[in-house]
């Protein structure tokens, strides 16, 4: 199985609309992703560590598949419509994205 993140970082004074990413645009790209998806969350970053620290991401979101291809499948019919929606949350264009092989899940 892989995770396919989007990190989003930190940037002093910039716009992330977390309501409009948890509630709109994170279903939006479920919905678009089909049964392909086996799961999805979304991180807010709170610290660095050092309480008072700024979170080096402001955000993230995750989704899970069993492949890279059926990541890839998908993900290329939805991401001009994902791209389109990114003004609506943040002003920090698009996130940095790792795709990650899961190892151990308890």
């Amino acid at each position: 199985m892989i995770k396919v993140s989007i990190l989003y970082p930190y940037r002093e004074n910039g716009h992330f609309d977390v309501d409009y990413y948890c509630v709109t645009h994170m279903p939006l790209a479920a919905k678009l992703f089909g049964p392909s998806l086996k799961g999805w969350s979304v991180d807010v970053g709170i610290n660095a560590g050092p309480p008072g620290t700024p979170p080096p991401y402001v955000a993230a979101g995750h989704f899970l598949f069993d492949g890279m291809e059926d990541f890839y499948k998908v993900f290329k019919s939805a991401s001009e419509q994902l791209t389109a929606d990114i003004p609506n949350y943040t002003d920090g264009g698009n996130g940095t994205f790792l795709i990650s092989e899961i190892k151990i899940s308890v």
